[in-house]
């Protein structure tokens, strides 16, 4: 006869809890794109799939997620570029003041994001430099690489100096060793950081609010929507941006096993 454990029912009651606590508003946001709403979409009025087949019509909303998109990839194209070479740097090289660079490279991780924000935007003021586009650029490359250092740094103290030892005893250039062996063995975490450095960039919402002036990304225009019932278009715009990361996650992982496969009959 089995004794009852309550530690045997504890953690998978607390997992289950934890899942439902993380997917209602997700399941919220999918159900409520496909509501039949008029002028809130907080009470549920009926099915249709207009909401999806004219997602443009809620007046700034296609204009706001392009804007985060464009802001998204071009502040992630340069905390990408800047963080890799200041992690191969901080990786490889000794030189004076690289403990209070990596130091300071934590700091606006730790730091609260109003903090960070305001700072910012009384530097602009400052400069008297007009706040749009480019001064967002400025803060979210600013805000994106600490994560993007933190991340490619971790593969650079991973990877084997024999590998690029025998490029170079094979002749080959420090430009050829770099592009043909260091580059595609560091591609795995310059990718991982790329893509948290994007989602930070899209997602954020406290930087952006004291650095935008009149360019409006999409989280500012879901603050702002708020005050009057967000309406389903917006809706429609987060569940296909979730279903989107969801099938690369799921497309990505296919692959990596599929390649893991190959090697596995290959070897």
């Amino acid at each position: 006869m089995s004794r009852f454990s309550l530690g045997k029912w504890l953690l998978p009651v607390y997992v289950v809890l934890a899942l439902i606590f993380i997917l209602t508003p997700i399941a919220y946001t999918i159900v409520f794109s496909f509501n039949a709403s008029v002028k809130t979409n907080i009470v549920w009025n009926g099915f249709t799939l207009n909401n999806w087949t004219t997602v443009c019509n809620a007046q700034g909303l296609c204009e706001a997620f392009g804007n985060s998109i464009v802001l998204g990839l071009t502040s992630t194209l340069f905390a990408t570029v800047l963080g890799t070479l200041l992690a191969l740097a901080l990786g490889r090289y000794k030189f004076r003041g690289r403990g209070a660079t990596s130091l300071l490279l934590f700091l606006p991780m730790a730091t609260p994001e109003v903090v960070l924000g305001a700072g910012l935007a009384a530097q602009f003021l400052a400069v008297r430099v007009e706040k749009g586009f480019w001064t967002l650029v400025i803060a979210h490359t600013l805000f994106c690489l600490s994560f993007v250092v933190v991340t490619v740094k971790a593969r650079v103290a991973s990877l084997d100096p024999a590998l690029e030892e025998a490029g170079r005893d094979l002749y080959g250039s420090p430009g050829q060793v770099f592009f043909r062996v260091t580059l595609p063995l560091l591609m795995p975490g310059i990718v991982a950081a790329a893509l948290l450095s994007f989602a930070l960039s899209f997602d954020d919402f406290i930087i952006s609010r004291f650095n935008n002036g009149p360019f409006v990304t999409f989280p500012i225009w879901i603050y702002t929507a708020a005050a009057r019932g967000i309406p389903a278009e917006a809706n429609v715009i987060a569940s296909a941006v979730f279903i989107l990361a969801i099938v690369v996650v799921v497309a990505a992982q296919l692959t990596s096993a599929a390649r893991a496969k190959r090697r596995g009959h290959t070897g």
